[in-house]
């Protein structure tokens, strides 16, 4: 009688075998063969040489008074000092407005039963500050820079407006509204950003905005604008109206063909060609105009590979239902091919928002590049080389900008489980 055959193991994952977990993961990452070993210790050593002489640069050598006396200018332009206030007004208002927002959302969550993981409060923190840790950390060190109490109070009534605001949404959203409520309460936080809009330009001119401010609004302007005329674009490009798509084709095509950078120049000098001078725009309005374009125009083709990444059965599967056109492609294609897409689509609002900083050499707009050029050019910083502190300062707020944008990207990829099945 032959004795039975043992039961088989599951296969080890690919983190097992002996060792503690550190090790394990070095050998399997850095050091599984003797070639990569070597490369690990080559290119460890210069990161370490470079991550070293960057610190004592920025520690030990780098003078940052150039920034600390023109922080200001680097970060509002002109704006003058005695119309501050309304900038906090502005900056309140936005931050109450954007913690309704994620409130509503968290309420939402709860009231349809959406799966919410359990998470001790230091899980939640540890989540916070992985989201917002380096939009805090550059708050402070921009706060560090200041010798007035005023941009620390301005922080605080933002902190907590945005709080207040968060609360007060998540216990909206947690309830079933009518649909005149909603309605109501939709085109209120559409009015918010407008409104903050002609409050800013009421108190100030908007050819005047400059620095960080102006690259923070353009671009913000540009992603809401461009991305609902890039989505009709794509959907007009593949209509079988032939007028709708060749329309729709010769304006993609014309501008995906055009650099941003002419573009911003023809708007600079010939618009007033055909444009009394008079009811000509300011360069603002010109660049985030030039950007909507431009943005839309890729947007579009994004778009268009979404809307093709669909399967068709989708679209049968809706028209079996009886559903209309319409509700088929907004209802069914169009959510599937933009959640496809969100990396490239991330990936182009990035894009725009370092463009930013082609305003100022196109169209003259005091950006922040040029206010970080023009600052050298004072009577204390003139001929002391200081180019480096200022463009080092600039690159630092960009990559801030563009590292959470990215973060965000991939947190709301992982909810939407985006290359999964």
């Amino acid at each position: 009688m032959t004795a039975a055959a043992p039961p088989r193991q599951p296969a080890p994952g690919p983190g097992a075998g002996p060792g503690p977990g550190p090790g394990r993961w070095l050998r399997r990452n850095l050091f599984r063969t003797p070639f990569d070993g070597f490369l690990t210790a080559v290119f460890g050593a210069l990161s370490l040489y470079l991550v070293y002489r960057f610190a004592v640069f920025v520690f030990v050598n780098a003078r940052w008074e150039v920034i600390k006396v023109n922080l200001k200018l680097l970060l509002v332009g002109r704006w003058p000092s005695e119309e501050l206030a309304a900038l906090t007004v502005s900056l309140t208002a936005t931050a109450l407005w954007a913690g309704v927002v994620a409130g509503l959302v968290a309420g939402r969550r709860l009231r349809v039963g959406a799966p919410v993981e359990a998470a001790s409060a230091a899980a939640r923190v540890s989540d916070l500050v992985r989201r917002f840790g380096l939009i805090v950390a550059a708050v402070l060190l921009l706060l560090l820079l200041t010798d007035t109490a005023g941009p620390w109070l301005t922080a605080l009534v933002m902190l907590a407006a945005s709080q207040t605001g968060f609360r007060a949404g998540r216990r909206t959203g947690a309830r079933r509204l009518g649909p005149w409520a909603a309605r109501s309460l939709g085109f209120a936080l559409l009015a918010v950003p407008v409104a903050v809009f002609f409050y800013m330009t009421s108190v100030h001119p908007l050819a005047e905005w400059g620095g960080f401010m102006f690259a923070v609004n353009s671009a913000a302007a540009g992603i809401v604008l461009s991305f609902p005329l890039g989505v009709l674009l794509a959907l007009g490009r593949r209509s079988r109206l032939p007028l709708l798509r060749m329309t729709s084709i010769a304006y993609i095509e014309f501008v995906r063909g055009s650099p941003l950078f002419v573009l911003l120049l023809l708007a600079n000098v010939s618009l007033e060609f055909f444009v009394p001078a008079a009811l000509a725009p300011s360069k603002v309005i010109r660049a985030v105009v030039t950007f909507t374009i431009f943005t839309a125009a890729y947007i579009a083709e994004i778009v268009r590979g979404g809307l093709q990444s669909v399967p068709q059965g989708q679209e049968e599967a809706a028209k079996a239902l009886g559903l209309s056109p319409q509700k088929q492609v907004f209802l069914i294609v169009l959510p599937q091919a933009l959640r496809n897409v969100i990396p490239a689509q991330i990936g182009q609002f990035i894009a725009l928002f370092k463009d930013t900083t082609l305003a100022g050499a196109a169209l003259g707009v005091l950006d922040l590049l040029k206010v970080s050029t023009a600052v050298n050019q004072q009577e204390a910083f003139r001929g002391q080389g200081l180019i480096i502190e200022t463009l080092v300062f600039v690159s630092f707020l960009f990559w801030v900008g563009s590292f959470t944008m990215s973060r965000e990207s991939q947190r709301l990829e992982r909810r939407l489980g985006v290359g999964t099945r």
